[in-house]
């Protein structure tokens, strides 16, 4: 492992528990009117306690559309998770197209070590009019 590194901690999952899916709203813009809600449980299954400290969002539009999204902290929060504990939220994204979502968050261990857990890929998929 590099230094400076960040490496996967066994029991440690994140899972998206929900997916909702609105459209149209005076609050949506005209180029991206589908809006959807994601629900996501990140548990600590591993014998450490765990900090998470942020988050990384790659979404794909398409072959030559994507977007990364970084940042400091998850919904405004850094949980801590002893072992067995677990952390839910919900946020959104709204888009004018399908796109493909990929996630993780990262943190350290007890010990200083910087882990990170993967959310498993899943899709936004706008509905047919």
């Amino acid at each position: 492992m590099k230094c400076g590194s960040s490496r996967e901690l066994p029991g440690l999952t994140a899972h998206l528990d929900k997916l909702v899916h609105h459209h149209g709203g005076a609050s949506l813009p005209e180029d991206k009117p589908h809006a959807f809600v994601y629900y996501i449980t990140i548990r600590n299954g591993s014998d450490r306690t765990v900090t998470l400290l942020g988050r990384k969002w790659v979404i794909d539009y398409g072959k030559c559309d994507r977007q990364v999204i970084e940042g400091d902290k998850i919904v405004g929060e850094t949980p801590r998770l002893a072992p067995g504990e677990e952390f839910s939220y919900n946020s959104h994204h709204i888009t004018g197209t399908h796109a493909r979502v990929q996630g993780s968050f990262h943190g350290v261990d007890d010990s200083g070590a910087k882990v990170h857990v993967i959310l498993p890929p899943f899709d936004l998929i706008v509905p047919c009019s």
